[in-house]
């Protein structure tokens, strides 16, 4: 009698579950956690939506370390900064290996990009290549003026089309990266590099949605052949791997393009290129460049970036408008404290920056208040580890509760009320712990562009305060505020609101187009 398929597929499976049952008993005490069922463990405790929120919950009832299990996996959640500072910071050489997901990672190819990429020479290797363009204060200051001239353009967008706020900040972030990455320009409107990261974000977003796809549930499904009835997630990967080669090739083919032709602009692929590499060192470069690429051209989707973290230039600045909409009164603090430092006549610079500190602690506010990546990205632990007497298995998927730690009232209080004088020092009340401790991850996985984010986020705020005004719609008479809605999902942004954006005057308009 012949084997088919479908026997191979379910033996596997049967293989697979058999395992999960059979599997070992923890060598030590776990981290508390909700009770599960016999064999399916906290399978049905996992939420779907908003899982920060169920998070917070179990942080408060059972401490900052809890642990659940499900289908033979174990997952520990973090829900304090100095917890996952200890474990994530600290013991970051076991730390810092990422989950395969199956078809996310290896049916889609996306395991290439640094998001998902195993701790290791690859990874490290990735790494030191954006560090070489953004990993200190020399090499962003030296890419300040840069910042600045978007950001202006990014005023300039505003002051025509308003009403499309959100694709006016998208345009910005994606033209900074894409210059920095590859030397290119993008176009104002149609740019086939920026069309092509967002369908390729778009459709990473769809296949790392929880529970999508059955084969993340049951592996062995992967081996499934895509004529067989029922894998057209088969037909779909592929698809979607031809969009990532894509978005990965088209770009270094244009540099290389650039460069043949001795007409290259500095950026980090050409400065690579322009030496003798192995084809695994361009391989390196390509897929490096790539999560630069995809993880500064955020689209307002729920999308998972490439990079380390999910970008925070894009939701953040988009809070910002959200929060001046809603805050008046912060706004108008900072343009106080613009015109008595800059005056009228000119507009900010990073020059400014270290007179500013109201408009800085409203930049951590933003960093604060819209929580970009309410968990961050997975971890998981390469060896057995045993932390505060907890027992933490090899394999575990670690997750910290980032949104939960930015809106803990024991260290923000009023965590949902936005107030940038919470990060301002004043006689017998220190300031509030600063965001950054938390928002751009933790341990080796941080945000490799965790400056470049925070000078392009300063340099559009600052401007934007200056030279705007933004205020609340009127619909017949009554303004109207709205709520600060926020996406689920990975990355998270605000939920598209309504709000008006004016020059405050003639004069700050005529700054704006005298550059």
């Amino acid at each position: 009698m012949s084997i088919s398929a479908l026997d191979v597929v379910l033996a596997g499976a049967a293989l697979w579950l058999l395992k999960l049952v059979l599997s070992k008993k923890p060598a030590g005490r776990l981290p508390p956690g909700p009770p599960g069922l016999p064999l399916l463990a906290n399978i049905f405790d996992l939420p779907q939506k908003e899982q920060w929120k169920t998070f917070t919950e179990w942080g408060r009832k059972y401490g900052p370390i809890t642990h659940v299990s499900a289908l033979g996996q174990s997952v520990v959640v973090l829900n304090d900064v100095n917890a996952a500072s200890e474990m994530l910071d600290k013991k970051s050489t076991i730390y810092s290996d990422r989950p395969v997901l199956v078809m996310g990672g290896e049916l889609t190819g996306w395991k290439d990009t640094l998001a998902l990429t195993r701790y290791g020479d690859r990874f490290k290797e990735y790494r030191k290549h954006m560090h070489s363009v953004m990993g200190s204060r020399t090499n962003i200051e030296k890419t300040h003026g840069l910042f600045e001239t978007e950001a202006l353009e990014f005023l300039k967008r505003v002051l025509r089309k308003p009403q499309d706020l959100a694709e006016n900040i998208r345009k910005t972030a994606g033209a900074i990266i894409l210059q920095i990455t590859y030397g290119y320009k993008p176009k104002e409107e149609n740019d086939d590099f920026v069309d092509l990261v967002d369908v390729a974000i778009h459709q990473f977003s769809e296949i790392t949605e929880p529970n999508a796809y059955l084969v993340d549930l049951f592996p062995p499904l992967q081996y499934v052949p895509s004529w067989f009835p029922g894998a057209t997630f088969k037909k779909t990967a592929q698809s979607y791997y031809q969009t990532l080669q894509d978005m990965a090739e088209q770009p270094m083919n244009f540099v290389r393009k650039q460069i043949a032709a001795g007409e290259a602009p500095p950026s980090l692929v050409a400065n690579l290129l322009d030496r003798q590499n192995t084809s695994e060192q361009e391989r390196n470069i390509k897929w490096a460049a790539a999560s630069m690429y995809s993880g500064g051209a955020d689209t307002l989707s729920s999308a998972l970036v490439l990079s380390e973290r999910p970008t925070q230039t894009v939701s953040a600045l988009y809070s910002f408008y959200l929060a001046l909409t809603i805050y008046p009164e912060a706004q108008r603090k900072a343009q106080a404290e613009i015109d008595a430092v800059v005056g009228s006549d000119r507009l900010p610079t990073f020059a400014d920056r270290a007179s500013l500190p109201y408009v800085e602690a409203l930049v951590n506010e933003v960093l604060r208040w819209g929580t970009v990546a309410p968990l961050g990205l997975p971890h998981t632990v390469t060896q057995d580890d045993i932390h505060d007497g907890y027992f933490i298995e090899k394999g575990t998927i670690v997750l910290a509760n980032i949104k939960g730690m930015l809106h803990n009232p024991d260290v923000y209080p009023d965590p949902w009320e936005f107030k940038p004088e919470r990060f301002i020092a004043s006689e017998g009340k220190p300031a509030e712990q600063d965001p950054r401790a938390c928002c751009f991850g933790f341990g080796r996985r941080i945000c490799p562009g965790l400056l470049l984010a925070d000078a392009t986020v300063w340099a559009s705020i600052v401007m934007s305060i200056a030279v705007f005004d933004v205020e609340r719609k009127v619909v017949n008479g009554v303004e109207i505020v709205p709520e600060p809605k926020y996406s689920d999902g990975i990355i998270s942004h605000p939920e598209h609101f309504e709000c008006v954006v004016k020059p405050r005057s003639a004069k700050t308009e005529a700054l704006i187009l005298a550059h």
